[in-house]
């Protein structure tokens, strides 16, 4: 069967990480073409992956079959109105990845009756290890829907959703949730540093400890609560680190944090639907 034309509207990081993935995954980079606005952005994406990126993103609507929409929330409006007639001539897959941006709100800038499939990546993309999850409208066939998972799964894991309402608690684990583990770490570092440590040495052990604790969540198959009582011996100083921070309310603030960034996920939704 012949690849698709797939074609991104924004090579910024997200975009170009998705093109790169398929480059690597064996995609035809004849069967790969990308806008952007910003001419620095083109120039470092053609030299970087050999791809040719236009200044004009009707280049992209006019000849793509899979139409991956890569660009910034607040701009969604502007490009979906100014590619609409192409894609409506065309009909492609529509893929979208801006944060925040209903699939109401992108059938209509696009003029409506479009298979649409909205994402949630997060940006361990960028390093071939993400986390997104996916939700499509009726009109996406089978098809279209195996195709919408294979690219995102060129830079990571991809899981499907039953309604589009959990995109927003999917932004507050996923999707703001590289951000937690970074505070975890910069807190950890910081506090080794206070305990003698050198900054480096410090830097070092927390970001390690870190990988090699998500690969063992992600290796061993076992329960994540199970892990940490595996390494809390009775007594040790484990135990006493973790009962600290569930003094401090360590699982209540965790709980918090993800209600407020999926609340505010909803709120910017409302936002940007409302423009």
């Amino acid at each position: 069967m012949d690849q698709a034309m797939i074609g991104f509207i924004g090579a910024g990081n997200m975009g170009r990480s998705l093109a790169g993935g398929l480059l690597k995954s064996g995609w035809d980079r004849q069967r790969l073409v990308l806008a952007d606005a910003v001419p620095e952005t083109r120039q470092v994406v053609g030299n970087l992956l050999g791809l040719t990126v236009y200044a004009d993103n009707n280049e992209v609507a006019d000849r793509a079959d899979v139409l991956v929409l890569a660009t910034k929330p607040q701009q969604m409006r502007a490009v979906c109105k100014g590619v609409a007639p192409a894609v409506q001539s065309r009909k492609p897959l529509i893929v979208s990845i801006a944060a925040g941006v209903r699939i109401k709100n992108i059938e209509d800038w696009l003029g409506g009756n479009l298979p649409i499939v909205r994402v949630m990546p997060n940006t361990p993309a960028l390093v071939n290890s993400g986390a997104s999850a996916l939700f499509a409208n009726p009109r996406a066939s089978d098809r279209q829907r195996e195709l919408a998972e294979s690219i995102l799964r060129t830079v990571g894991v991809a899981i499907w959703l039953s309604s589009e309402d959990q995109l927003d608690a999917v932004t507050g684990v996923s999707g703001s949730g590289p951000a937690y583990f970074f505070l975890a770490m910069e807190a950890l570092e910081q506090a080794a540093v206070e305990q003698g440590l050198d900054a480096a040495i410090a830097r070092l052990l927390a970001v390690e400890t870190a990988f090699g604790a998500a690969k063992m969540a992600l290796e061993s198959g076992t329960d994540p609560a199970e892990l940490r009582r595996n390494v809390t011996s009775p007594g040790g100083t484990t135990e006493r680190a973790i009962a600290k921070l569930q003094d401090g309310g360590f699982e209540r603030l965790f709980k918090q944090a993800v209600a407020a960034a999926t609340a505010r996920s909803r709120e910017l939704a409302d936002m940007l639907g409302g423009e």
